[in-house]
């Protein structure tokens, strides 16, 4: 075995301790099959960085990795367990294995995929327990502090664009619930308009849904629009959605990163981070969308199609730990 540097010189990904075969097995894989060819930057990006882990653990345990047999990975997956990784990173490290075997079966490498059909550990621990989320109350105060942010002195007065972004941006976030990658990723050509309603296209783990907005949101995204042109920006259909306004970025792509940095900065200032021992994240602002959602009526498979969630079990863990006690079925007739 050997560490290799990229398989090609216009590959960026890197393959660590593996038979060169493999390693371009993998790279094949990635560029036309995964996704079934349009695999994104953050998939290839993630599913390297778990591939140069497994085979960095077989180079430590003296396993070539095109002789790994299933008690091999059902051994990684008991160091993984045994490291304390949770039971859905494990699945992810685990779903990262049988891909690299499917390369090297589709390449010849192999007969028979060592990963095929081995699980991660049964979860110990209530899936709604680790959703976090805030009230509408919680909500209505994050959107107020917001708004007003810019005349508190904490925003500049003059930036305009900024002020206009990030209320839609965030607003957008907690009544709608995409992720920070799909805001991230979206153009203004993912603006879509059907008479009166207007939508944003997203591109979700495994495929495309339309979000539609709300007549606020469709007012403050034309707001931003407007500040944006009032600045001299031209705008063009490849023009993202969410702009940095940095003076090293200005104009480029707001990042993941920076999404979450802006987010976690209001949630501080206004006092909403941390909450019953529990931090509040980015990612909570999408649980809060499904979670006020299904308590204001809405049904469970229009809350999925708003999240973009191919399982209908997932958009049912909204229906919180708290609330079986509200609505515990035996009630119904012990009351």
């Amino acid at each position: 075995m050997s560490d290799l540097s990229p398989v090609s010189s216009t590959s960026n990904i890197p393959i660590a301790i593996a038979p060169r075969s493999l390693a371009v097995a993998w790279n094949n894989y990635l560029t036309e099959d995964v996704s079934r060819g349009a695999a994104s930057a953050d998939t290839i990006r993630t599913y390297t960085t778990q591939i140069k882990i497994f085979l960095k653990w077989c180079h430590q345990s003296a396993i070539a990795p095109l002789s790994v047999s299933r008690s091999d990975v059902k051994a990684y997956r008991r160091a993984l367990h045994e490291q304390g990784c949770k039971t859905s990173t494990i699945a992810l490290k685990l779903s990262a294995v049988r891909r690299l075997y499917e390369g090297a079966i589709e390449a010849g490498l192999i007969a028979t995929n060592p990963a095929l059909g081995i699980k991660p550990p049964y979860s110990r621990r209530d899936p709604a327990e680790g959703i976090t989320f805030l009230e509408k109350v919680e909500v209505k105060q994050l959107l107020e502090y917001v708004e007003v942010s810019p005349t508190k002195g904490r925003i500049a007065s003059d930036n305009l664009v900024k002020c206009v972004r990030d209320l839609f941006m965030v607003e957008m976030m907690v009544s709608e619930g995409p992720r920070t990658v799909e805001l991230h990723r979206a153009n203004l050509e993912d603006i879509i308009g059907q008479g009166r309603k207007v939508g944003i296209r997203v591109l979700g783990k495994r495929q495309i849904r339309i979000v539609p907005l709300t007549d606020n949101l469709i007012n403050l995204l034309s707001n931003y629009l407007a500040a944006r042109k009032q600045v001299g920006e031209e705008l063009t259909q490849k023009s993202p959605l969410l702009v940095s306004v940095g003076n090293r970025s200005r104009g480029g792509r707001l990042s993941r990163s920076g999404i979450r940095t802006l987010v976690n900065n209001y949630l501080s200032e206004c006092g909403l981070k941390k909450k019953d021992n529990k931090t509040i994240s980015t990612h909570s602002l999408r649980h809060t969308a499904g979670t006020l959602a299904l308590r204001g009526g809405a049904e469970l498979r229009q809350v999925q199609d708003l999240l973009g969630h191919a399982d209908l079990r997932t958009t049912a863990i909204y229906v919180h730990v708290g609330d079986r006690w509200d609505n515990n079925p035996a009630k119904f007739w012990l009351d």
